[in-house]
């Protein structure tokens, strides 16, 4: 996520791993995001939105994921890529403004099974940063 261009817009914006969030109070808005693995989103974004539930429905939320392994998502066509089902399922149940599914990232380096064994094949970043920045102005203009 392009935390910049909400920064760059006098959004006062705080980024925290979903696992050492205890509370939304204070928070206007809320941009929840993770990786992919194996088609099901990352288990600290899908705990939190579980947790937060009735508090994240009464407030603006934006959800995406990360984590093709290739460039299937840039034309923003995410509801059939692998994994797309897991997140729209939590934004439906949270109301969610708008949901994106980019394309990750994994290192050749990368280490455990089954990443170090995907990682031969599949190594490189699959991010696109241009949509990745539009998706987050398109945040901007909507809480300006």
């Amino acid at each position: 996520m392009d935390w910049a261009s909400l920064r760059a817009a006098h959004i006062p914006t705080e980024v925290r791993p979903a696992r050492e969030v205890r509370s939304l109070d204070g928070f206007g808005a809320v941009v929840l995001g993770g990786a992919l693995y194996a088609g099901r989103w990352h288990r600290d974004a899908r705990r939190f939105a579980r947790r937060f539930g009735r508090p994240l429905r009464e407030l603006p939320v934006w959800v995406f994921a990360s984590g093709p392994l290739d460039d299937s998502t840039d034309g923003g066509a995410d509801g059939n890529a692998f994994g797309a089902k897991s997140i729209h399922k939590y934004a439906a149940r949270l109301d969610a403004r708008a949901t994106a599914l980019f394309g990750g990232r994994l290192e050749s380096t990368a280490r455990g099974f089954p990443a170090s064994a995907m990682a031969k094949n599949s190594a490189g970043d699959f991010r696109n940063h241009d949509r990745i920045d539009a998706w987050a102005k398109d945040i901007v203009a909507q809480l300006g």
